[in-house]
């Protein structure tokens, strides 16, 4: 079932306060009730992350955050985010670098030394901050790989990059 945020206040945004960057939002509330509705009804919701204020002001939101945020207020036991690279790089022109489990701390060492830059900061600090909200696990997967979901879950050493 297709769904934007700003459908029944699924998401409720807030400006993240810079002009310059224009209509660009961060989550302010996730409506859990209707979205275990939507599932106890037997519906798997896909949500735009585009979201309202409370005067009704539109925002887009990074969909990693708005992944993290669903996640952690759900009380998802994990959270999984599909790109196009094989996880956390520790040399972004090596794919065979590929860092396959991390604590919080060291996600965190590895943005600050620069490791982890660009389109990947936002995903390894959603990640981070729906773990320190209760989600157990996140993982940072390839989804061209065929399968990648099943591979991560159901075998002991996964094919992308675990956080917890």
């Amino acid at each position: 079932m297709g769904l934007c945020g700003k459908d029944g206040n699924i998401i409720k945004a807030r400006s993240q306060g810079r002009e310059e960057i224009g209509f660009v939002g961060e989550v302010s509330t996730i409506n859990t009730q209707l979205l275990e509705a939507l599932i106890q009804g037997g519906h798997i919701p896909v949500i735009s992350s585009v979201a309202s204020d409370e005067t009704g002001q539109v925002y887009n939101i990074n969909a990693d955050t708005v992944a993290g945020e669903i996640a952690a207020a759900m009380g998802a036991e994990k959270l999984l985010l599909l790109t196009d690279i094989a996880g956390i790089l520790e040399d972004y022109h090596n794919p065979d670098s590929l860092i396959r489990s991390l604590t919080i701390s060291q996600a965190r060492e590895l943005i600050h030394r620069g490791i982890v830059s660009g389109g990947m900061i936002p995903k390894v600090q959603c990640c981070v901050r729906s773990l320190a909200q209760g989600v157990r696990a996140a993982h940072i997967l390839d989804g061209r790989v065929p399968h990648s979901i099943l591979l991560e879950v159901f075998t002991n050493t996964g094919i992308g990059t675990m956080i917890y």
